[in-house]
């Protein structure tokens, strides 16, 4: 029998497919803005298109941060990605939001955040995807550095990168996501959108991605 959080996690990772959200392809690979070559491109801002499964996604998010977080003061979103989903699961908790640009302004205020933030406050950080991290935890830094106490992130999908979990583990920031890499494989083979032998090349990519493919 699944857990709750199982069925979640595929449940998501077949909307995500559905909806072409994420694409896989072994023999052509994307290239992502780093340079790195990848079998897997994901653009989450498409489920915003599909109302059940933005519904599905806000009520899930909303779920997960009240068990695994509690009470907080605040929810923030990532630029620009996670912007309409945090709203969303603002919203839906009846909490303040603001969202955290990837660097501060170069005019105007110079804000990196958004809104109104207080020093004191509990905040939990929505996110759309997960790579290496980095520039998530830049987000948690900057709420950080504004005196916020930030309980954790929460994201739609993770590629589940090594360089990912030793990232989150510096800085001391808990990731909780919907859905990962290995059960959205799992849910791609079993609908035959990749085949049982591309398998050893998607795990090799998710081993070290930068090697991948050379």
């Amino acid at each position: 029998m699944k857990s709750k959080f199982e069925e979640t996690a595929l449940t998501t990772a077949e909307s995500l497919l559905q909806i072409k959200a994420i694409k896989l392809d072994v023999v052509n690979p994307f290239t992502w803005s780093s340079g790195i070559k990848s079998p897997i491109y994901c653009d989450n801002r498409r489920t915003l298109s599909y109302p059940k499964i933005r519904t599905f996604i806000r009520q899930e998010f909303v779920k997960l941060i009240n068990e695994e977080f509690g009470t907080v003061d605040l929810i923030a979103g990532v630029a620009t990605g996670a912007i309409a989903a945090g709203v969303l699961v603002a919203q839906d908790l009846g909490l303040p939001f603001v969202y955290i640009r990837s660097e501060k302004k170069g005019h105007g205020l110079e804000n990196q955040i958004e809104g109104v933030v207080e020093s004191g406050q509990s905040v939990v950080v929505v996110e759309d995807l997960v790579s290496t991290g980095k520039s998530s935890l830049n987000a948690v830094q900057a709420l950080r550095e504004a005196g916020c106490n930030v309980k954790g992130m929460v994201a739609i999908f993770t590629y589940e990168l090594p360089e990912a979990e030793e990232n989150f583990k510096q800085a001391n920031c808990i990731l909780r996501t919907l859905t990962s890499y290995n059960t959205l494989i799992k849910k791609a083979i079993e609908q035959n959108i990749v085949k049982d032998s591309d398998l050893e090349s998607l795990i090799k990519w998710r081993e070290n991605p930068k090697s991948w493919g050379v």
